[in-house]
């Protein structure tokens, strides 16, 4: 009989066990808030804004480039021969209007006395006038045909990765038809969605963890980066069916930012990975 007790006492302890363990260990942390999400990187169309034929490309798909480092080049003989002749007509004209001026001073007071015939004034003053202005339109089209020329030149507008190369050296393209795509840099923030229950939670500013599926090998774990809050959405929403929560995907729910500090070349767009909101942790300022 007293076996009998023995065994149900430890049977009972064992359900007791059991029962605490497993409230434990799904017991919700209400200090921090999970949701998950996927990486977002901007990506820039790049092109040349004058047609022509491309000469020389000086980078490949996967290069990382800096700002303001040539990505590629056209033939530019037609461009260099109008800019060109653009700075002999400005030279040209220029000395005109030289011209001109000096021969209507020198006649000023002449015409002041009444020498000159009003005729004659009229017209000194008139010719003045138009090779001046001939001087001007000249002038201007040489800062034209000089950034047409500039133009043939392709430079990256920030830091990047090329993603895709859409042309080769040989092939003729037409102004701002795409030659590379170039995913940024920064910023990299990761989108993603928060119930409205914790809205009231979070602000601006926010330190957010942003984890990865990859194992880093140095530590063992999943690869955590370090960001903050930096958007939040006034409107609600429903979860879109790509995204996976916690909760049903019927739930209304607002759309955050979660932007990273420290960006590394393992962080790819489109890469799932899952956000932790630490409500007692403030980003340092």
């Amino acid at each position: 009989m007293k076996k009998k007790i023995i065994i149900i006492s430890l049977i009972i302890l064992a359900l007791t066990i059991g029962v605490i363990v497993y409230f434990l260990l799904n017991k919700k942390d209400n200090s921090i808030i999970k949701t998950y999400g996927n990486i977002e990187i901007r990506t820039v169309d790049l092109s040349f804004q004058v047609s022509g034929i491309i000469e020389k490309i000086y980078v490949e798909e996967g290069d990382y480039v800096k700002k303001g480092q040539i990505l590629a080049k056209l033939i530019d003989k037609d461009y260099v021969a109008n800019y060109n002749k653009a700075k002999y007509l400005t030279e040209s004209s220029k000395a005109q209007a030289k011209e001109d001026n000096n021969k209507y001073k020198r006649n000023l007071e002449l015409c002041k006395d009444g020498t000159n015939s009003k005729q004659e004034c009229d017209t000194l003053l008139n010719t003045k006038d138009l090779s001046n202005a001939n001087y001007k339109q000249n002038e201007a089209n040489l800062e034209f045909q000089k950034n047409q020329l500039d133009y043939t030149v392709m430079a990256a507008p920030q830091d990047g990765i090329i993603t895709t190369r859409a042309q080769e050296v040989g092939a003729r393209v037409n102004a701002n038809q795409n030659v590379f795509v170039m995913s940024l840099t920064r910023p990299i923030w990761v989108r993603t969605y928060i119930k409205e229950t914790d809205l009231g939670n979070i602000k601006y500013g926010k330190k957010a963890y942003v984890l990865t599926d990859t194992i880093d090998s140095k530590t063992g774990k999943k690869k955590k980066y370090e960001g903050y809050i930096g958007y939040i959405s006034p409107i609600a929403e429903f979860t879109p069916k790509t995204v996976q929560t916690q909760d049903l995907r019927t739930d209304l729910v607002y759309r955050i930012r979660v932007y990273i500090d420290e960006v590394d070349e393992y962080l790819r767009q489109g890469m799932p990975v899952s956000v932790e909101i630490p409500l007692n942790e403030v980003k340092n300022e």
